[in-house]
């Protein structure tokens, strides 16, 4: 439909971006939606040739039935309980009958008016500052389509289209957000959000290369004239975006292209126009690719070869009890308890087994007597500095380089008592790798114990003094900045086996400070 104003002349006082989101997600279950096949996106069947992982229910042959996957429903609750939805108690499934290349059946099995969850919110940091709450309108299951390519083994460009059918049947799980965004960087953020989150609960790996997880924005603009009206421009849907990169790209360039279509055709939102686009990675624009079907288009009809999905509250506390505290959560209380800047805090909790690790190592600590705060900040900051650093080098988590919490918490323990000093702590970390002993025990066998002999810490500080006399002339007129050099050489001179503060105190005592 055309628009009552002249628009290639009508002066624009505002323009207000609406984005409503969804999200297909790929559920790592052992076997498909509907069959007891192979799922691509399992760990276990990571690149396995084509055509391999399908039988006759995925290819669509004649008599075969299909057979609802429990795990798969079990996944999509918890993900809908950790986004706020009301868990349907009775759901059933859809046929959405389209064609194309992909689909074996001709028809894909969906949710269409009974979705599993729904009416949902989360609460996201927004770029403008404060929280910002996105709605979700429902999150529903699905099974993939398979997938066309056009490359030969070898890499050799093929002019046709390939059908791999490896992926077809997957359990997807699709969320739909409310449009509540109005700038890329807010809905960035909540697919961040949502990756960290489903990788959380261990319903996904969230591979973006792998398709795990694709993002297609709704995206249109509300202008507001100089004469006082308003008009909204058709929407278009952006289909597959596989990369936050390239979802943040396609609003920002949909956000210019739609005011200067409107300048040139006058077309606004209304029934038959909305438009799929896709992304072009190159040239860093949305293509056409075809006027959007409605939903009627699909023809839904209800799946008959599918009984419903029926809820028990039974069925959905004990779902709900396996969801754990949710990474937004977390990421708060380790910064109100533990003091642990917003970057520490993302890092622990991006990988949900560093993060259970970090929790052990934490509990350990407390139960050799440390503070809650204490053993959560000097617990945070030994595994992102040390201990990511051991764990780089060896290729693995951190929860996986061969340290226990408990020696973690020993390590903690040695610090805190002034055991050891700092410079000896990379040192055991390494050591403890390769030994399930206790760490002190370790400490002690590498010498790493600080010496308390005062005698002999006097004598290390005068040859200190003694071998930095302009040092030692500015900590007497009182520059203390000096000092350090002082306490390095004191250091060296005892092999790492004195405490820097007592040597400080020490050296203070010698210069008259």
């Amino acid at each position: 439909m055309a628009t009552t104003v002249d628009s290639k002349t009508a002066v624009i006082t505002r323009t207000t971006l609406m984005v409503g989101l969804e999200i297909h997600i790929e559920l790592a279950t052992r076997t498909k939606m509907f069959t007891r096949v192979a799922n691509a996106a399992h760990p276990s069947h990571y690149d396995e040739p084509p055509n391999t992982l399908i039988d006759p229910v995925v290819c669509a042959l004649p008599g075969a039935l299909p057979v609802m996957n429990k795990a798969a429903v079990e996944m999509s609750m918890m993900v809908g309980i950790a986004l706020g939805c009301s868990i349907a108690r009775h759901s059933k499934w859809d046929r959405k009958n389209y064609y194309y290349p992909d689909l074996p059946k001709g028809y894909q099995i969906s949710q269409y008016d009974l979705p599993l969850c729904h009416d949902g919110k989360v609460d996201i940091v927004a770029t403008a500052g404060g929280t910002r709450a996105i709605g979700i309108i429902r999150a529903h299951l699905e099974e993939d389509t398979g997938k066309l390519g056009h490359d030969l083994p070898g890499g050799h460009h093929y002019a046709g289209s390939l059908v791999d059918l490896n992926r077809a049947g997957t359990p997807l799980l699709e969320v739909v957000t409310a449009p509540d965004f109005d700038c890329a960087d807010d809905v960035v953020t909540f697919a961040e959000e949502l990756r960290n989150l489903c990788r959380f609960l261990g319903v996904t790996e969230g591979i973006m290369q792998k398709g795990h997880m694709r993002f297609e924005p709704n995206i249109n603009l509300v202008l507001e004239l100089a004469d006082g009206s308003v008009v909204k421009t058709p929407i278009v849907e952006v289909k597959n975006l596989n990369s936050f990169r390239a979802l943040k790209g396609a609003i920002e360039y949909e956000s210019t292209r739609q005011v200067a279509q409107w300048r040139e055709t006058g077309r606004t939102m209304g029934r038959g126009m909305k438009q799929t686009r896709g992304w072009d990675d190159v040239a860093l624009k949305t293509l056409l690719q075809r006027e959007k079907e409605d939903a009627h288009d699909y023809r839904y009809f209800p799946e008959p070869d599918l009984v419903p999905v029926e809820v028990s509250d039974a069925w959905r506390n004990e779902v709900a009890a396996r969801v754990p505290e949710l990474p937004i959560a977390r990421r708060a209380r380790y910064a109100a308890t533990y003091g642990l800047s917003d970057i520490d805090t993302r890092n622990i909790v991006d990988e949900r087994a560093t993060c259970m690790f970090f929790e052990s190592c934490v509990q350990a600590a407390i139960a050799t007597g440390a503070t809650e705060q204490t053993a959560g900040y000097a617990a945070g900051k030994l595994l992102l500095n040390i201990g990511a650093k051991h764990a780089n080098q060896r290729g693995v988590g951190v929860h996986a380089i061969g340290v226990s919490a408990a020696q973690v918490a020993g390590i903690l323990a040695l610090r805190e008592q002034g055991t050891i000093g700092p410079q000896a702590v990379d040192a055991l970390f390494a050591a403890l790798c390769e030994s399930g002993d206790d760490a002190k025990s370790v400490a002690e066998r590498l010498g790493l114990i600080i010496e308390r002999d005062e005698g002999q810490l006097l004598v290390w500080v005068d040859a200190a003094i003694a071998a930095n006399e302009q040092a030692a002339n500015d900590v007497r007129a009182g520059k203390m900045a000096a000092i350090g050099r002082i306490v390095g050489a004191v250091v060296r001179l005892s092999g790492g086996k004195v405490d820097a503060k007592t040597v400080n105190d020490a050296i203070k005592s010698r210069l008259g400070q």
